[in-house]
């Protein structure tokens, strides 16, 4: 199983984008779904996560402005993120926790975007 993510760029403050993370097959079960970030000389912190159910909870810092969203479908998770703001600037990670068999705990990480947002 692998995350691809996508969607990062250069944008001016204020604007948005929207990033995707794509499972590449289909998870025995999954329990939360989560974007996450890390800016130069900081540790990663948590931005935004989606459970199983669709419940959705955000960094304080974010609230407001980004929306996390899932389509099962397609097997992506979403994260739109609008009023970006130069602290907005990060390489952005998806990570799933859940479970490849009714046994074995997963927790995979995609590759990191990144988003930088000028002033």
């Amino acid at each position: 199983v692998q995350l691809q993510a996508s969607g990062g760029g250069l944008v001016q403050a204020g604007g948005s984008l929207k990033l995707s993370c794509a499972i590449s097959e289909r998870i025995f079960k999954i329990n939360t779904l989560g974007w996450y970030r890390q800016a130069p000389g900081k540790q990663r912190e948590t931005v935004a996560i989606i459970t199983s159910g669709g419940s959705t909870t955000y960094t304080d810092s974010v609230k407001g402005r980004f929306t996390v969203s899932r389509d099962n479908a397609k097997n992506t998770v979403y994260l739109q993120m609008n009023s970006l703001k130069s602290e907005d600037t990060a390489v952005y990670y998806c990570k799933v926790d859940g479970y490849s068999d009714p046994w074995t705990h997963l927790e995979l990480w995609g590759q990191g975007t990144l988003v930088t947002v000028s002033s």
